[in-house]
């Protein structure tokens, strides 16, 4: 959900007009957005690849438990309820007929997405976050392409047992999560209605402040045809305070630290070069100390996650590689527009995006006014790849 709630202007109330007259006129269908092939010919036009190809998802589809008037004054009421949402959800994620679906934001596993998407062909994982917190991850698999071998969850929770007071590497490199303690307390901008900054505990304790109740998963799958391929996917959903920019890269620092071990693992299990597929909600926008660490590894500032040595996974942006850049939006409230979302994938000579989901602009009709709407059921955007992978 979220949006970070950056501070920036809002939208015009006529733009927003404008955008609850055109839906309340009968424009109901959610938008189905294409793939747009990267050579600019349609994917499937062109002749017959010996790799393997395959279609791979990332979306926050907003939590139900999230959805309330007041988070979303701008929203026409009637396309928050569940009934409604969770079909154009549903129509939305059928249409897009990806071979990986990773979600952010289920707060409804059981109720309805694991079955209703099993009868679409799916089989899925799923991590709910830490605490009282209803919602998590979800990785959905086609089970007719994708084998899953084993699996791996990340609670960010852990990285508390990292803080060790009789451990002075530590203390050192915990001093970096705790800097910006004071001035979120003196200007605690644009909360999140998720939480408070009276619910966190004392930010200037370094274990309070990394007790975020965030969540990822990850799972290696063999792909079937026309040859076998492992590929490790992983999901998850960084914390969304901008003003605790320090904790989503440590939670980022620990994360890459597991994929890192993961890939290890899985090469040695099942002799294998894994591809790596790493999606999701960063609560990070391009540029920034979050997503330079992704695409580098590198990081000049931070806490590290249990002493390690850091572990750099190269990886590379789905959107930047193919466009050049990132896009301009994937998440749009009047109260913040910015792209949040991002799929990486490890690059090689073995695995390539072939296409890329289109995104619309902010000038684009059905975004005017912001989301969620009848065409676009959350606050962000699906981001997706068509991939093909193959043979060293």
């Amino acid at each position: 959900m979220l949006a970070a709630f950056f501070s920036l202007p809002q939208l015009p109330v006529r733009a927003i007009t404008r955008n609850i007259v055109r839906n309340m006129s009968g424009v109901q269908a959610p938008k189905h957005p294409k793939f747009i092939s990267v050579e600019g010919a349609d994917i499937y036009s062109r002749s017959k690849s010996d790799g393997i190809r395959f279609r791979f998802v990332s979306y926050n589809i907003l939590a139900q438990v999230y959805v309330k008037s007041s988070f979303f004054p701008h929203s026409p009421s009637s396309c928050l309820r569940w009934k409604a949402r969770s079909q154009a959800i549903l129509a939305v994620l059928k249409n897009l007929e990806a071979d990986f679906l990773c979600l952010q934001e289920i707060d409804e596993y059981d109720s309805f997405y694991k079955g209703t998407l099993e009868r679409c062909g799916y089989s899925s994982l799923y991590i709910q976050r830490s605490g009282q917190k209803r919602d998590g991850c979800g990785i959905f698999f086609k089970h007719e392409n994708a084998e899953l071998i084993i699996e791996d969850r990340i609670e960010y929770n852990d990285l508390v047992n990292s803080i060790q007071d009789d451990d002075c590497s530590c203390e050192e490199k915990s001093e970096n999560v705790v800097t910006s303690a004071s001035h979120d307390v003196e200007s605690n901008k644009g909360s999140s209605p998720k939480t408070t900054l009276a619910d966190r505990g004392d930010p200037n304790d370094p274990r309070v402040r990394l007790k975020r109740d965030c969540v990822g998963i990850m799972a290696a799958f063999r792909l079937k045809k026309p040859f076998h391929h492992v590929v490790i996917v992983a999901n998850t959903h960084l914390y969304w305070d901008p003003e605790w920019a320090d904790v989503k890269l440590a939670q980022a620092k620990y994360l890459l630290s597991r994929l890192a071990r993961f890939k290890t693992l899985v090469s040695e299990k099942f002799e294998c070069t894994p591809s790596i597929l790493l999606a999701g909600d960063f609560n990070s926008t391009p540029g920034d100390k979050v997503y330079q660490y992704l695409v580098s590894g590198k990081s000049s500032s931070g806490f590290s996650p249990e002493c390690l040595e850091e572990l750099p996974l190269p990886l590379s942006s789905v959107y930047a590689t193919t466009l050049g850049r990132e896009p301009s939006f994937t998440n749009f409230t009047p109260g913040f527009t910015g792209t949040l979302d991002y799929i990486f994938f490890s690059p090689s000579d073995s695995i390539r995006p072939i296409s890329f989901l289109e995104l619309p602009e902010s000038e684009c009709p059905e975004v005017i006014g912001g989301l969620p709407n009848f065409s676009y059921p959350s606050d962000h955007l699906p981001i997706g790849a068509d991939f093909e992978i193959t043979m060293e």
